[in-house]
């Protein structure tokens, strides 16, 4: 996947690398409910030391919210999540998403991720969805939901027969766990949503979840900080 910026008024001016897996050690998973909420978010994660930012289109707000990253915070690479037909992939990237991600994935939707000029990360949480897409030409993938399928032992047993193959495990992670994700050598980053915690949200604590997106930034697969 080679990653192309959309076109849309902003010049993102954080630059992609050649994956989108190398990024950050995570993609916090936001859930919008008030696009106002946005870019201050967006800020608090950046500054944190999260510049992948996953906005999940879960809400009627995510769409206004992933427009007002991309135009007004140029050091977010923002995308966009649960992804489910091409329409929302057209609708995403028509609104400065620079990633796509989905829960699962269909042929007909891949396509469409695929035609769409920027990165993306289908979901996969059995081993023949992973020989499928690699069949496909797609190398990376988002193992979800992580935990419930299988943790880190099953991307471990994973990792010998399918060593190209690498994952964005999501899904049940914590800061805790995540290391252990970390650890495994066909695991790039994991996705979470521990550093954004409702309630400070609702209370738009901004300075909190700054605090917890520099701890999960300094993550690395022994537990300790880079």
């Amino acid at each position: 996947m080679t990653p192309h910026a959309p076109s849309h008024s902003a010049s993102p001016s954080l630059p992609m690398p050649s994956s989108l897996l190398d990024l950050a050690p995570v993609i916090p998973v936001v859930v919008v409910s008030d696009a106002a909420d946005a870019v201050p978010l967006a800020r608090a994660l950046v500054a944190g030391g999260l510049p992948a930012i996953e906005v999940t289109l879960r809400t009627p707000a995510a769409l206004d919210a992933i427009r007002a990253i991309a135009g007004e915070v140029p050091d977010a690479v923002v995308g966009a999540g649960t992804m489910l037909t091409p329409e929302q992939v057209k609708e995403s990237v028509a609104a400065g998403a620079r990633f796509l991600v989905s829960p699962g994935w269909t042929d007909v939707l891949l396509e469409a991720m695929r035609g769409s000029g920027v990165p993306f990360l289908p979901g996969v949480s059995t081993t023949s969805e992973v020989v499928a897409l690699l069949e496909r030409g797609v190398r990376e993938m988002k193992f979800f939901p992580a935990q419930a399928a299988g943790g880190t032992a099953y991307l471990k047993s994973l990792a010998g027969p399918l060593p190209q193959a690498r994952f964005c495990p999501t899904g049940g992670i914590g800061l805790a766990s995540a290391p252990d994700y970390l650890a495994l050598p066909n695991v790039g980053c994991v996705g979470g949503t521990w550093m954004l915690p409702e309630d400070a949200i609702a209370a738009k604590d901004w300075a909190r979840i700054e605090e917890l997106a520099r701890e999960a930034a300094a993550l690395s697969a022994d537990g300790t900080s880079r």
